[in-house]
């Protein structure tokens, strides 16, 4: 029903869904307890009735921490990237890092993005 809802409203509530996430996300270690999971779908008026709630916190959180890593939940509801999108995200990485160490400082995003 979540997956339903979410693909039909589209784009924006995932964004949204992110931006809330790293808002409330205190500690920053991308993890969401069940209730601010439950409280993150209220705000953006996602009704999940409790049965179907509790099947989804299962599928959610396999590893039984009664916590959610957000990657795990976007994966879950759009399910891994398709070959071209992934090869389209390692050509955008390797022209960010431009010294070739596996990891992309902000000082260097700052030299090609533009959000002009």
């Amino acid at each position: 029903i979540l997956r339903e809802t979410l693909t039909k409203r589209g784009v924006r509530v995932i964004t949204g869904l992110g931006k809330y996430f790293r808002q409330v996300d205190k500690n920053r270690n991308g993890f969401l307890s069940k209730t601010t999971f439950k409280e993150a779908l209220k705000v953006f008026h996602l009704e999940v009735p409790k049965e179907d709630f509790k099947s989804l916190w299962l599928v959610l959180d396999d590893s039984n921490s009664d916590k959610v890593d957000y990657g795990e939940f976007i994966r879950a509801i759009f399910g891994e990237m398709n070959e071209y999108r992934k090869a389209f995200v390692r050509k955008a990485y390797m022209k960010l890092d431009f010294n070739k160490t596996g990891s992309v400082p902000m000082v260097d995003i700052r030299k090609c993005y533009c959000a002009k």
